[in-house]
């Protein structure tokens, strides 16, 4: 039987971290699912990305550990995704450790440890030294 894995994010100026991330959930299981956040969503959250909605989407539709790239509309959708998509295990960074706890009811719930020293806020914090040196 086919395991199903499902993430979610902004992925925003993609670096090694995210790719990690994607290569360890995909590791989990058969199917990677990525939930990326709509450019209205990260308006909600109060999150400015660099590349827009469909720009983030293309990227990672073209990383190998990922099949399945779907928008992410709302806090609310997580349940509403596992089911749709029948999904076995939800990953996220260990950042989120027990705020999707309320998912273990659905299916498996997997907080994996982030990459040391490295966060897309890192990366531009760092462009942002650069540039006004």
């Amino acid at each position: 039987m086919m395991k199903k894995v499902i993430t979610y994010g902004t992925f925003d100026l993609l670096h090694t971290g995210h790719i990690n991330l994607l290569r360890r959930a995909k590791e989990i299981g058969d199917f990677l699912i990525v939930a990326v956040s709509t450019d209205e969503f990260n308006d909600l959250k109060g999150k400015k990305a660099y590349y827009t909605f469909e720009q983030r989407k293309a990227i990672l539709e073209a990383i190998r550990y990922v099949d399945l790239v779907i928008p992410e509309y709302s806090w609310e959708q997580k349940v509403e995704d596992v089911k749709k998509y029948d999904v076995d295990v939800l990953v996220m960074g260990d950042d989120w450790k027990g705020k999707f706890d309320f998912l273990k009811e659905y299916c498996d719930v997997c907080y994996l440890p982030r990459t040391v020293g490295i966060s897309t806020t890192k990366t531009k914090m760092d462009l942002n030294k650069v540039n006004h040196a």
